[in-house]
C-alpha cells in the first residue's frame, strides 16, 4: 500500500514539473451545481454521483470530474491558458464499489490548439509517468483516424463498433458489420486498425500502407506532424500507436492518449484532445490535457521513484542533540528534505547516523 507520504511526493514532484513550463495553479470548489454532470454523464468516468441540496434547495453534486469545472469556470477569451491542478475527485474507484475521495493532479491547455500545444502536452504525461516509474508506456490515438473509416455509418452502429474497437475485439467487429450490413471495405479496414501496436515510427509506417480514406489520410499527416515534434521532445521511443485507444466522439476529437505503469493493471493516465466538449458547453476556444490517476498508485509494490526525504538522520541516547540539531539545519537550509529519527528506514538518498558528537554517513 502506498503511504501518504509517498503520494505527496508525486504530486510535489508533478507540480514542480508543470510550473517548470509555465502553467500555474488553478484551485477549485469541491462542488457544483448537479445540472453540470447530468448534461455531461457520457464524459464522466462512471455515472454515480453524490449528491446533496444546499440551503436553498438548489440540488449539488459533490464532483466526480475536474476538467468540466475547469471548463465552466475559465474565461472564453483569445487568451492562452495553461493551469494544473491537484484536487480531490468523488467517484467510484477503479475496480471497486462504493464511492472513494480520490486525489487526481493534472494539467489543461486552453485556447487556440496547435501542433506545438499537443506536443508539449503529451510531452508533460510522458513526464509525469517517468516520475512515478520508469517502466512506462503512452499509448496514442488520433480520433479522426478511426471515425474517417466510419462517419458515415448511423451514430448507434458507429457507437457498436467502438465498443467492440475498444476491446480489441476483431469478432465483435465482424458480427456488428454483419448485422448491420456494413460494406467489406470498412470492416476489413478497422479490423487493419486494431491490429496495429507499433512504436510510433513503425505505427505511421504501417498506416500508410492501409488503404485510407481522405479524411482519415488528413488525420494520419497530422499525427505525422506530431511525431517530429514528440521526437524533438526526447519521448518518441516511448509511444506507441494503438487504435483501440478511443473515447465518446461527442466530447473528444483529434489526440487521444492513455498512460501505463508496469505493475499497475488499468492505465493511470488518460487524455487528449476535446475541444467537441468545450463546443457542447458554449465555448469557443480549443483544449488539450490529461489526468493523473493517484489512487492506481496502491497497486504498485516497492517504492516508487521520488523520496521519503532527502536525507534521513538517526540518532540514539549518546548522540549529542546539538550535533543533531546543527545537522538537520545544515542540510534543510541547503535545500534538501530532512527527517531525523532514532530507529527505522524510509526512502532516501542519504542516511546519517550522530555518534556522540561525530556525524558519519551510513548509507
Amino acid at each position: 500500500m502506498i503511504s501518504l507520504r509517498k503520494e505527496e511526493n508525486v504530486t510535489y514532484e508533478l507540480s514542480n514539473l508543470y510550473k517548470s513550463y509555465g502553467y500555474s495553479y488553478y484551485k477549485m470548489s469541491n462542488f457544483e451545481e448537479y445540472d453540470l454532470y447530468a448534461k455531461n454523464r457520457n464524459f464522466l468516468e462512471s455515472s454515480r454521483i453524490i449528491t446533496f441540496n444546499d440551503l436553498n434547495g438548489k440540488l449539488m453534486a459533490l464532483k466526480p470530474d475536474v476538467t468540466l469545472s475547469i471548463i465552466k469556470n475559465t474565461k472564453d477569451d483569445e487568451k492562452m491558458k495553461k493551469i494544473y491542478y491537484t484536487e480531490h475527485v468523488y467517484r467510484v474507484p477503479h475496480n471497486g464499489d462504493g464511492f472513494k475521495e480520490i486525489m487526481q493532479t493534472g494539467l489543461e491547455c486552453i485556447g487556440d490548439i496547435d501542433t506545438y500545444s499537443i506536443g508539449e502536452v503529451i510531452s508533460l504525461a510522458a513526464q509525469s509517468l517517468a516520475a512515478i516509474s520508469d517502466r512506462y508506456i503512452l499509448d496514442i490515438s488520433h480520433l479522426g483516424i478511426t471515425m474517417g473509416v466510419i462517419r458515415s455509418l448511423d451514430d448507434e452502429v458507429q457507437e457498436k463498433l467502438l465498443g467492440k474497437i475498444s476491446e480489441k475485439n476483431a469478432h465483435g467487429i465482424r458480427r456488428v458489420c454483419e448485422r448491420y450490413e456494413v460494406p467489406d471495405e470498412t470492416r476489413d479496414l478497422l479490423l487493419n486498425l486494431i491490429s496495429v501496436y507499433e512504436p510510433l515510427d513503425t505505427g505511421l509506417e504501417r498506416i500508410r500502407e492501409i488503404n485510407l480514406p481522405d479524411e482519415s489520410r488528413k488525420a494520419a499527416e497530422e499525427l505525422k506532424e506530431l511525431a517530429g515534434i514528440l521526437e524533438a521532445w526526447g519521448i518518441k521511443d516511448r509511444i506507441y500507436i494503438d487504435f483501440s485507444i478511443v473515447n465518446d466522439m461527442d466530447y473528444y476529437n483529434g489526440i487521444f492518449f492513455k498512460g501505463f505503469i508496469d505493475g499497475i493493471a488499468d492505465g493511470i493516465l488518460s487524455g487528449g484532445q476535446y475541444d467537441n466538449l468545450m463546443d457542447r458547453m458554449g465555448k469557443k476556444n480549443g483544449a488539450v490535457g490529461f489526468a493523473v490517476y493517484l489512487d492506481q498508485l496502491e497497486e504498485l509494490d516497492g517504492p516508487l521513484m521520488g523520496f521519503d526525504a532527502d536525507v534521513l538522520i538517526k540518532y540514539d541516547e549518546n548522540s549529542d542533540m546539538n550535533t543533531v540539531i546543527s545537522t538537520a539545519r545544515k542540510y534543510t537550509k541547503a535545500g534538501n528534505t530532512v527527517r531525523v529519527q532514532q530507529d527505522g528506514d524510509i526512502y532516501c538518498q542519504k542516511v546519517l547516523f550522530v555518534d556522540g558528537m561525530e556525524v558519519k554517513e551510513i548509507g
